[in-house]
């Protein structure tokens, strides 16, 4: 049997080092031996080696010491510089940019308002420039409240969709101040990815239904984009509307929903719509997605979905398959996705950073 080689010893001990000082941001050696289960001379090699390399740094603060209390011992924590990760969620209400450090924290945060698309290719730069000021950006993540080309990060337009965010290129236009990946998605795919943390459920479908109408379908755990990434884009999908078999998106205007020059939901005319119509609708899609993905719960999310979830339930009840439809739990669900995958990255940078 191969012996594993010295230097892949000495880089999981780094690793471990790293991810128990990013959970209780400042240890001692003694301490790190023990939250690790490293030898004390193996952790002392590892600190050595993360301090040279720019990563740990002594914090300057002592344990009680002397006098039958033991050695002074030094606490450690991660560099002051050692890089962070930026969130940006672009959607009809604004801009949102926050800044996340490698222990969770958020450092700074913006918001600007939008009065429409042609706002954002402007607002965007100022407000990443404004909230990663002083800091080395290491990654960026990146939700749109329109279809994302999985393969170049821009923003898709489909026929009959509302464009919500705009004609962009968030990778060009955030890359000045970002010195690693830029991932971009959309805000139902990072909405799924958050409530995944949430419900604890592997198969499940997120529907969200709020000015645009979108899916997520979440299969294994994994959001399943397709071959470009516009899995899930539902406005096309054929359902039941007033007139008969009609694509989703076009329910919405025979019923005379759609905000004026658009075909984006006017959600708050919608609420006080007939919710059985609607309902029926909806449960179209839902018996699509049974059908075709499978998926244990459906999800329930947008500014207008959960509103009807009763009438929704009650028409889904009657589908030959059923399934379970929730309404969703995570408030903020795009940015929670977006910054929790921010997060994981930024601590999988600076693993891979101490190798």
């Amino acid at each position: 049997m191969t012996r594993p080689s010295q230097e892949l010893l000495r880089s999981i001990s780094d690793e471990h080092v790293l991810r128990s000082l990013m959970s209780a941001r400042r240890l001692t050696r003694a301490e790190l031996a023990v939250e690790t289960g490293l030898s004390k001379p193996t952790v002392s090699e590892s600190v050595r080696r993360l301090v040279s390399s720019g990563l740990v740094a002594d914090t300057g603060e002592r344990t009680p010491g002397g006098r039958g209390k033991g050695r002074v011992g030094s606490f450690y924590g991660l560099a002051e510089d050692v890089g962070v990760g930026l969130v940006i969620t672009i959607a009809p209400d604004g801009v949102t940019a926050l800044v996340v450090d490698a222990y969770g924290d958020e450092v700074s945060r913006t918001h600007r308002a939008i009065s429409g698309p042609g706002d954002v290719a402007s607002v965007l730069p100022s407000v990443a420039e404004e909230t990663v000021a002083g800091h080395h950006v290491r990654l960026c993540t990146v939700s749109a409240a329109d279809p994302v080309d999985r393969r170049t990060g821009r923003l898709v337009h489909l026929p009959d969709s509302p464009f919500l965010v705009g004609d962009l290129d968030p990778v060009a236009v955030l890359s000045p101040w970002v010195r690693g990946p830029v991932v971009v998605d959309n805000d139902v795919n990072w909405a799924a990815q958050a409530e995944h943390a949430f419900l604890g459920v592997a198969d499940f479908a997120y529907l969200y239904l709020a000015e645009g109408l979108g899916c997520a379908v979440v299969s294994d755990g994994e959001v399943r984009r397709g071959h470009s990434g516009l899995a899930g884009e539902i406005s096309h999908l054929i359902t039941t509307g007033p007139s008969g078999a009609v694509p989703f998106i076009e329910v919405f205007g025979e019923l005379g929903l759609r905000q004026s020059g658009t075909t984006a939901i006017d959600v708050s005319r919608l609420l006080r719509a007939d919710s059985g119509v609607l309902a029926r609708a909806v449960g179209g899609v839902v018996m699509g997605l049974v059908t075709l993905a499978d998926p244990e719960v459906v999800v329930v999310g947008g500014s207008w979905g959960p509103a009807l979830l009763d009438a929704i339930r009650a028409e889904c009840s009657s589908l030959p398959r059923q399934v379970s439809v929730v309404a969703a739990s995570v408030a903020e669900p795009s940015l929670v996705g977006a910054r929790a995958a921010a997060l994981d990255r930024l601590r999988a940078a600076l693993v891979e950073a101490s190798r």
